[in-house]
């Protein structure tokens, strides 16, 4: 893996760096292949407390994955739709889509195995039908692949941005426009390996569209579809132009913490995969399924509801 630093890097600790874009390594990890010599700055081997300089390339050679054994697990699932070549699940929130650091069982990748006898095997073992995922804390649909050719045709449609995805988003504030886009490279968090950042020039190409739904005081829902798949994408956008999701503790730190004071803690982040249009893998014919906004984030709407 390779990296180049620039002048916004410099001072920063060489491990410290690396964890930004490695965030499934800790620093202790970076030490330890730095030691072994797995890291290279400018073709040369530098101690982990090096200072960036700016300009510098840095290479790395990760350490290799640690093999994974997924059993089946008996976990319920909401399958809307299904046919020889895919299925698509309603993902509720708090469900892993599969196995990483931290989340060894009890994915949505485990309960696949345990409700459909063939799954596609394209995404690794512990990856089975799995062709683009959501947040742990966002539900609603997603795509499962049952073999490997269809398997294929689905991500190429996503590729291509040939997949049509909605979601439903409340935010704070008022938004004042009725509809707007955010055009917004997004990236890993300049100092916080777990977040995201939107900045521009730095980071992936990233497209959300939005709709103003329906205002509320102090709030407003929208209709969101994005055209690009960035990590986070639409929290992170939402966030940079002023209006934070409900309920997201990460980027909307600041107002969560007033939020949760008056509302109480809504559990999860206001933000559902309402819609999912795409062309069918085996006859290319467009195919549209629609999620309604789960009980949990229905009640918490008839709460503000009544507010105003």
């Amino acid at each position: 893996m390779k990296f180049e630093t620039g002048p916004e890097d410099r001072g920063s600790r060489l491990d410290v760096f690396l964890t930004r874009f490695l965030n499934d390594l800790t620093r202790s990890q970076l030490q330890s292949l730095n030691r072994r010599g797995a890291i290279l700055v400018d073709g040369q081997r530098e101690k982990s407390g090096y200072r960036i300089r700016g300009g510098e390339k840095i290479d790395v050679d990760p350490p290799a994955p640690e093999p994974l054994t997924i059993e089946a697990e008996d976990i319920p699932l909401d399958v809307v739709y299904e046919d020889p070549d895919l299925a698509i699940v309603d993902k509720p929130a708090g469900l892993v889509v599969h196995p990483g650091a931290g989340n060894r069982r009890s994915t949505l990748a485990h309960a696949l195995l345990a409700r459909f006898p063939e799954l596609s095997d394209v995404g690794g073992a512990n990856r089975p039908g799995i062709v683009h995922r959501l947040d742990k804390w966002t539900s609603g649909l997603i795509v499962v692949a049952k073999n490997n050719p269809a398997h294929h045709k689905l991500s190429k449609s996503f590729e291509q941005r040939q997949v049509r995805k909605t979601y439903a988003a409340l935010v704070h504030g008022k938004v004042r426009q009725t509809s707007g886009a955010v055009d917004l490279p997004i990236g890993r968090h300049p100092t916080s390996r777990t977040k995201m950042s939107a900045r521009p020039g730095r980071g992936r190409d990233a497209r959300s569209e939005y709709r103003l739904v329906q205002s509320f005081k102090g709030f407003s829902l929208l209709e969101v579809r994005i055209q690009t798949g960035r990590t986070h994408q639409i929290r992170v956008h939402l966030n940079a132009i002023g209006y934070p999701v409900v309920g997201d503790d990460v980027y909307g730190e600041k107002v969560d913490h007033a939020f949760v004071r008056k509302w109480g803690s809504l559990g999860r982040y206001f933000l559902h995969a309402s819609e999912l249009e795409f062309p069918h893998p085996a006859t290319g014919t467009r195919i549209t399924f629609q999620s309604s906004l789960p009980e949990d984030l229905m009640s918490f709407l008839d709460r503000i509801r009544v507010s105003v």
